[in-house]
């Protein structure tokens, strides 16, 4: 079974050989998708001191090494600029080439030609507008937001055109929802003004036979039902302290794969056979009967021996049919 065919089995909870740590793919994703700039230097990869305007117009600064920069300049932090603002164009050379170039590299025996959505809809829209500026905007601004909100959806809609052009099978959505020990929103402020949207990219990809993952770090467990409901195949990074992970489990057993799960504190700060431990327990804990892909709660830059341990554990245990761990022995 190809490492493909066994990921798809992983999707569709449907007897996989193996545990992996995500679904292999080929990334065919927009000009800008990461924040790049159209001129000069910026990227997430530059050096520390680095600013740049990404294709929003919003202003990144690099701060730290082997970490994201930070949107320290917002274009529509007063929303009454709005109806001045100018949207990139899904459709402008300069973002839409890079898909149709890299998507003729795939081998599709090997790997899902997958297009990213990152920063969805709620995280677009607040490096555009400053998050707090944002938050009180749902409460004093709300026909501003369903404008803004509807209006980036249009760009991602406008996006997924190109990669259902070429192809895609895998489309990668994200928006950090919640924080360590709760949702950023009320129910009811989810369903208002993201639920519709999220809803209009997701049924594109769903009539498209197109799968779907999406990332959201933070206590998920409210919404796993919102997810599973707007089509969600795979739903990452399930964070092992914020969550209950029986309990998220138990819900999407059958339903919704999930990837993750292995505390990033524990990879971190070792020790080694710690990181071992934890991991043979997520195997068994969210994986025994498929649905699982087993990897870290977040994305760090790990001591490599630590994040190996959790690479070498789950190859020599997550063979099927899995142990449970008190049954494993090194």
């Amino acid at each position: 079974m190809t490492d493909k065919e066994n990921a798809l089995r992983i999707i569709r909870f449907d007897g996989p050989e193996r545990v992996t740590g995500g679904p292999p793919s080929h990334d065919c994703s927009y000009f800008g998708v990461n924040h790049e700039p159209f001129t000069g230097p910026g990227g997430h990869e530059s050096p520390i001191g680095t600013t740049w305007h990404d294709i929003w117009g919003v202003g990144w600064r690099k701060e730290l090494p082997d970490v994201m920069g930070y949107a320290v300049e917002h274009p529509l932090a007063d929303l009454r600029r709005l109806s001045t603002y100018a949207f990139p164009d899904p459709d402008d050379e300069r973002l839409c080439a890079q898909v149709y170039e890299r998507a003729r590299a795939v081998d599709r025996d090997a790997a899902f030609l997958r297009g990213s959505h990152r920063e969805t809809l709620w995280e677009r829209c607040y490096n555009l507008v400053g998050m707090s500026n944002l938050m009180i905007a749902f409460s004093d601004a709300p026909e501003a937001v369903r404008e803004l909100f509807h209006r980036v959806m249009d760009f991602q809609l406008g996006i997924a055109r190109h990669y259902l052009s070429v192809g895609i099978e895998f489309a990668s959505l994200g928006d950090d929802l919640g924080h360590q020990h709760g949702l950023l929103f009320s129910p009811e402020i989810l369903d208002e003004f993201f639920v519709p949207e999220y809803r209009r990219l997701t049924v594109l990809y769903r009539e498209h036979g197109v799968l779907i993952g999406f990332h959201s770090c933070g206590h998920v467990e409210p919404i796993l039902d919102m997810f599973m409901d707007i089509g969600v195949n795979v739903l990452n990074p399930i964070q092992a302290t914020a969550n209950d992970l029986d309990a998220v489990r138990a819900k999407t057993q059958g339903r919704m794969a999930l990837q993750g799960g292995v505390s990033t504190h524990r990879i971190m700060i070792g020790p080694i056979e710690d990181i071992r431990r934890e991991t043979r327990h997520r195997l068994w804990q969210l994986g025994r009967d498929g649905g699982y892909f087993c990897g870290p709660d977040q994305g760090m830059p790990f001591p490599e021996p630590h994040i190996q341990a959790l690479r070498d554990t789950r190859d020599a245990f997550g063979a099927y049919p899995l142990s449970p761990p008190e049954e494993v022995t090194a």
